[in-house]
């Protein structure tokens, strides 16, 4: 491991499958709890959730379904990194500590990337996560190997979601997790799990997005290859369409769910498979059935052949493809 200055609290925790073990890491910007999955030798994955969730209620159906966990788990070790004050069983976070901003959790990020002593990294985002990653690999170019992205964000917030927004945070401020609260989250994606979240650590996240700001002009310098997951229901589908549309062609797809709202590894973590395994084919990984060589081998876009950097490489064509929604008979 790295050593970025910081203290770190290692605990083994049961409740999460594949012998994961989570971090608890003091970073330049206030402390972090990363949770780590799989061979640390292997190429690293870090993930970030969106508002109100962990990686427990934003991953988990995802790597619960077998293909997509032989294919992530296979080739990458994973660091799902949760928003602070988001993982499991976490202690409100002190009125007197400063609401950090997004550039201070996409520093973060880095931090964490310095204390494994990771080099260039995949990125997974969804929603506010997606936002944080992509800020990072905006900042931090070199670390950023791709990005798979749901529901992504990248536009400042428009007046309407910065007017809910401000509503949402009042009442987490003076009610908690309220009912009325969770059908404003619940409008955003489906979770049986908001209860277990600390109202004022989440109020904290909402007050952190609703003062970020336009990506957009970024995007067009970002050199990663990137998928982009959005379902047709999505509040969020727009903005998934938009930052299609800025960034590189030759490297970005988009791929749109059918009958699925904003949170796709949860709703259809299906159809995800596939367009993720032609994505990282790209970079000469495969799923174990069909594996030629070693996964510890380091994910360098440049040590592949340019046919692999086609978009007919990812599988996907350059405009949204409909995924078909399996009919229970």
């Amino acid at each position: 491991m790295g050593d970025s200055g910081g203290s770190v609290v290692s605990v083994d925790v049961e409740r999460i499958s594949f012998g994961g073990k989570e971090h608890h890491i003091q970073t330049n910007h206030g402390p972090v709890s990363v949770a780590v999955y799989g061979d640390h030798d292997k190429p690293a994955l870090v993930t970030y959730p969106d508002i109100a969730l962990n990686h427990m209620s934003c991953f988990q159906g995802l790597l619960f379904c077998p293909e997509a966990a032989s294919l992530l788990l296979h080739n990458f070790c994973i660091y799902h990194i949760s928003p602070p004050g988001h993982e499991l069983g976490a202690a409100p976070i002190s009125s007197n500590t400063p609401i950090p901003s997004v550039d201070d959790l996409a520093d973060q990020v880095a931090d964490v990337l310095d204390f494994f002593g990771l080099g260039s990294v995949m990125c997974f985002g969804v929603t506010a996560g997606a936002y944080i990653l992509t800020l990072f690999a905006s900042k931090y170019r070199e670390r950023v190997l791709g990005l798979i992205l749901v529901s992504p964000l990248c536009k400042g917030p428009s007046w309407t979601e910065w007017l809910y927004s401000k509503v949402t945070s009042n009442l987490l401020y003076y009610y908690g997790m309220c009912g009325l609260v969770k059908e404003c989250l619940l409008q955003r994606y489906f979770s049986k799990l908001l209860d277990q979240r600390q109202s004022m650590n989440v109020w904290r996240f909402v007050q952190t997005m609703n003062e970020r700001y336009d990506l957009t002009e970024q995007l067009k310098q970002l050199q990663c290859r990137t998928l982009i997951f959005v379902g047709e229901n999505s509040q969020f589908h727009t903005e998934a369409v938009h930052m299609t549309s800025k960034l590189d062609r030759r490297y970005c797809a988009l791929v749109e769910v059918q009958a699925c709202g904003s949170l796709v590894t949860e709703e259809q973590p299906h159809a995800m498979l596939i367009p993720m395994e032609y994505f990282l084919m790209g970079y000469g990984l495969y799923r174990p059935s069909q594996l030629d060589c070693s996964p510890r081998s380091p994910l360098s876009p440049f040590c592949i052949s340019p046919e692999l950097l086609s978009p007919e490489s990812m599988g996907v064509k350059l405009k949204p493809i409909k995924t078909r929604l399996r009919l229970e008979v």
